[in-house]
């Protein structure tokens, strides 16, 4: 049976989510982002024509296009209008997967014809339309990969089909920045070989991929020839991720506490990003050596940043332990998640805190989560002579 995966992404979400509540701002460049060092984390179609994209330091957005409107970001707004979205297709999709605030994959396999598929389909995002007045693409294709890159060259508004026997045909004149997760050091490399479409790449030895970019390699050139097998996972609401330390002797070495946070901060934070979460609640539980057990918490801003993570929880710890009696066990919880990436929270940090987090969570992905991490999380131990 040939799959029909449909992958539906509402259009510069955040930018259309502010425009529902001020219609002033339609039709005119806009840039969700915030602070003078800050990035872009959404744009305007209006915004992008003078240049502006996702990622680029504020300055820079404001030099390409100074006539635009900067608005900070309302995560709260935008985790409400992703929740409405996410309700629609849940009671009318048999399989849905959540990639991420503003993206969603359908699994409609078995459900009809290719062309009765469709229709389901687009009577789907018209209801969304209608229900939520948010402007969406999507794509119906044969897997993940070529319906995710359907759906962005049918941007702005628009949709595609795209059958089996027209994938190749689809796939080819396009660039290879194209492909889903290709970043640019990637692509460099390729570029520097002459392999700048996907056709190019599609008709390399696969042999030769691996060569050049290991496992990556291979996976690249799979999705160059539209070939994607990954399943269209059954979307599960998480509540909360946490993380207790009970220590070998009860203790009141605050130095010692204080560094086991900070430790399990880092490796709870690096959950969140990479799982995809933001959490908005903050909870730290301290054990007494008389087993009494308090629990304190505070609201913040959406994120999945180490640094303002930390702040909160050292000052929930200070706040919260005053009995001065040793302590059995530590406990940190994050809670209040909502779907996005570290990228959209960053309304105030600077393109450098973002370069350092990717960099950190590359090296953990691919040499363990011992492999780097703060000098401030880090419990050293003397050597005994």
């Amino acid at each position: 049976m040939e799959r029909a995966i449909v992958h539906l992404d509402l259009d510069s979400f955040f930018v259309s989510c502010e425009r529902l509540i001020n219609r002033q701002l339609a039709g005119i460049p806009l840039i969700i982002g915030g602070g003078d060092r800050g990035v872009v984390s959404s744009c305007s179609y209006e915004a992008r024509t003078f240049g502006v994209r996702s990622a680029m330091p504020i300055r820079m957005a404001m030099h390409l296009c100074p006539q635009a409107k900067i608005i900070k970001g309302d995560m709260e707004l935008y985790s409400k209008m992703s929740a409405e979205v996410t309700e629609i297709i849940a009671e009318k999709a048999p399989v849905m997967e959540k990639a991420s605030i503003d993206e969603f994959y359908l699994d409609l396999t078995g459900m009809d014809r290719f062309f009765s598929t469709n229709q389901w389909a687009a009577e789907l995002a018209a209801t969304i339309k209608k229900e939520t007045h948010l402007p969406l693409s999507y794509a119906l294709s044969i897997n993940k990969t070529v319906s995710k890159m359907g759906t962005n060259e049918a941007k702005p508004a628009g949709a595609l089909v795209i059958p089996e026997k027209e994938v190749r045909p689809f796939l080819n004149p396009l660039s290879i920045r194209k492909i889903p997760m290709l970043g640019q050091a990637t692509y460099d490399s390729l570029a520097r070989l002459g392999i700048r479409t996907i056709e190019t790449l599609s008709n390399m030895p696969s042999d030769i991929l691996f060569q050049l970019l290991g496992k990556n390699g291979l996976d690249i050139w799979k999705k160059a020839n539209g070939i994607d097998y990954t399943p269209v996972e059954p979307y599960r609401e998480r509540k909360s991720i946490s993380a207790e330390h009970t220590f070998a002797q009860d203790t009141i070495d605050l130095i010692l506490v204080r560094t086991t946070l900070l430790g399990m901060v880092e490796r709870l934070a690096f959950q969140l990003r990479s799982e995809g979460w933001l959490t908005s609640v903050v909870s730290v539980k301290i054990r007494y050596t008389n087993f009494d057990t308090e629990t304190k918490q505070c609201k913040i801003a959406y994120t999945s940043a180490d640094h303002l993570l930390n702040t909160h929880v050292l000052d929930l710890f200070e706040k919260h332990y005053q009995r001065r009696m040793r302590l059995r066990l530590i406990g940190i919880n994050f809670s209040g998640l909502v779907r996005g990436n570290y990228q959209i929270n960053l309304f105030e940090d600077s393109q450098e805190i973002m370069a350092l987090y990717e960099a950190m969570d590359q090296i953990k992905k691919q040499y363990g989560i011992q492999a780097v991490h703060r000098c401030s999380s880090a419990i050293l131990k003397t050597k005994k002579k």
